[in-house]
């Protein structure tokens, strides 16, 4: 078992709600409820569909408008923010264009076959390496990705269960979409491509108040599957010009501005990293080790600076190639056991 995690609901105000699983690592997102009336609109589900029942049963308690959901808008198609649709299936469930094709690209269903084989692949022990090995030397590299992500990624989501049905959006959009919460404005804004293919914010204007997806992880590396980059660090200026006083994050605690600040300030930093030794000729795995992040020691989950740092070098390319994210699982373990090494 991981971390104990904590799990709250925050009564924003004028009925809007936060969820939120704290302190936000791999797999524990934030959600929220905003309401008017007797209507409703959920923003995003959870990893699976037993901490989404207690999510909704909390809700639930808290107001009668949330006994019926009308609406669901998944910010992104990443498991941990729609594996959960399931249990709204009969909503209408809104998502931009990307975040549909990430979520059909990568269903419950896929996950639960990498646990499995991950399974496996540890039960193997010593062995799964040395057949890796052998498989990397003609060229299959896919057993000894498996057996360093499997080091990663078993401790990490082996608490959830991913048997539920994957439930698509039935409704999706891009750039930008206005919704009506009762009398309550609601605006939906594409920023992505960027931490995904498709990622988007929602926003109430008259409550000053923004549900951010994974557009912003507060106090935590942020993981950049897709990129750009810049397209991210653009995102972030326009919502610092919106009016805005509550920020409820994909991952972590409620903020302000101030948490867009600190990971556009992480986002800057990196890039300028990465950019410094992929000019000298560094090798993204050279720059990887070379780069120091010392200011931001206190943040959870440095070992996705090894994802970031892939997709920077793929952004400096000019490579619109999608990420082997299980290669991306087998470098970030092989980074988090350098950090313990070395700490």
């Amino acid at each position: 078992m991981g971390a104990a995690v904590e799990k709250s609901l925050h009564e924003i105000g004028n009925g809007v709600f936060a969820y939120t699983q704290l302190p936000g690592s791999w797999g524990w997102s934030n959600a929220g409820l905003i309401t008017d009336g007797a209507e409703s609109l959920l923003v995003d589900t959870l990893f699976d569909e037993k901490i989404t029942a207690e999510m909704l049963a909390t809700m639930r308690r808290a107001t009668p408008a949330a006994k019926r959901i009308d609406r669901v808008v998944n910010t992104h198609g990443n498991g941990d923010h729609c594996y959960g649709n399931s249990l709204v299936a009969d909503a209408q469930i809104i998502g931009t264009v990307g975040c549909l094709e990430d979520l059909r690209e990568s269903p419950a269903s896929r996950n639960r076959l990498l646990m499995r084989a991950g399974r496996v692949v540890r039960a193997l022990g010593p062995a799964a390496r040395v057949i890796g090995r052998v498989l990397d030397a003609v060229g299959i590299h896919k057993l000894s990705h498996l057996a360093e992500a499997s080091e990663l990624a078993l401790p990490l989501f082996e608490q959830f269960d991913f048997s539920c049905e994957t439930v698509l959006p039935n409704r999706t959009f891009r750039d930008e979409l206005k919704l009506k919460v009762g009398d309550k404005e609601v605006v939906l804004m594409e920023l992505g491509p960027a931490h995904t293919s498709g990622d988007a914010v929602v926003w109430i204007p008259g409550d000053k108040t923004l549900f951010t997806g994974d557009i912003l992880f507060k106090d935590a590396h942020p993981v950049v599957w897709q990129g750009p980059v810049s397209n991210w660090i653009t995102g972030l200026h326009q919502l610092l010009q919106m009016d805005i006083e509550t920020i409820v994050p994909g991952h972590g605690p409620l903020t302000d501005k101030s948490g867009l600040r600190e990971i556009l300030h992480y986002l800057e930093v990196l890039s300028g990293e990465a950019r410094k030794r992929y000019n000298a000729g560094m090798t993204v795995e050279e720059a990887i080790i070379d780069i120091r992040l010392s200011e931001f020691d206190r943040w959870l989950d440095a070992e996705r600076m090894y994802t970031n740092v892939h997709t920077l070098y793929r952004d400096f390319r000019g490579d619109n190639t999608q990420p082997d994210v299980l290669a991306m699982f087998a470098g970030m373990s092989r980074m988090r056991k350098r950090m313990r090494k070395h700490n």
